[in-house]
């Protein structure tokens, strides 16, 4: 049980640096103001953080007997299933994230504009699976925790978070959208 209350904090912690780090970008993007000091304080602890909390909880789920059996309770289990197939994909997605700027340059600067749309729509895709994960994973922290068990409260929390990661994920993708559209298809002659 130590392992998952160690996860589950860890958890939200990560959660809170990738808040810090989404706003961060909103921001830059908004104001065209790029910091690479700032872009990685708010990225590395995150990205290192996460990596660590990755493997515990694979760790929990493989060796503490956590794998929880999805189809015993399907209807109760969806949001387990939801959470741990967000999880997976959220590596493969951030190694796309992270070379995303240089990848649009290449590909706005050769007018391959197809791999282009492809690669937004893939940093979409990262956005919406880090920001689901957040939210099937929130509640379920703190109640590791012993932080929560009302079931009333926990109800109202869930909502209050998808709300706001669906509001997270809308600035992200608007903002971040918007700017690099303005940014690449000016130099790449589409505009």
């Amino acid at each position: 049980m130590k392992l998952k209350k160690l996860n589950a904090a860890l958890g939200l912690l990560t959660i809170v640096l990738a808040l810090v780090h989404v706003a961060w970008s909103v921001f830059a993007y908004l104001t065209f103001r790029y910091d690479p000091v700032m872009k990685d304080l708010t990225a590395y602890p995150f990205m290192a953080l996460t990596c660590v909390h990755a493997v515990l909880g694979m760790c929990a789920v493989f060796f503490q007997s956590d794998g929880t059996r999805l189809d015993l309770y399907p209807k109760f289990n969806r949001r387990t299933a939801l959470q741990r197939v967000s999880a997976a994909l959220i590596f493969p997605l951030l190694l796309v994230h992270t070379r995303t700027f240089s990848l649009m340059m290449g590909l706005s600067g050769a007018f391959k504009w197809p791999l282009f749309a492809l690669l937004m729509l893939a940093q979409l895709l990262f956005y919406a699976v880090v920001l689901t994960h957040v939210a099937t994973s929130l509640s379920r922290a703190l109640i590791t925790l012993g932080l929560l068990s009302d079931e009333k409260r926990l109800r109202a929390l869930d909502r209050a978070v998808w709300i706001l990661c669906g509001a997270v994920f809308a600035a992200a993708a608007v903002c971040v959208t918007r700017t690099q559209l303005i940014m690449f298809l000016s130099r790449g002659g589409a505009a």
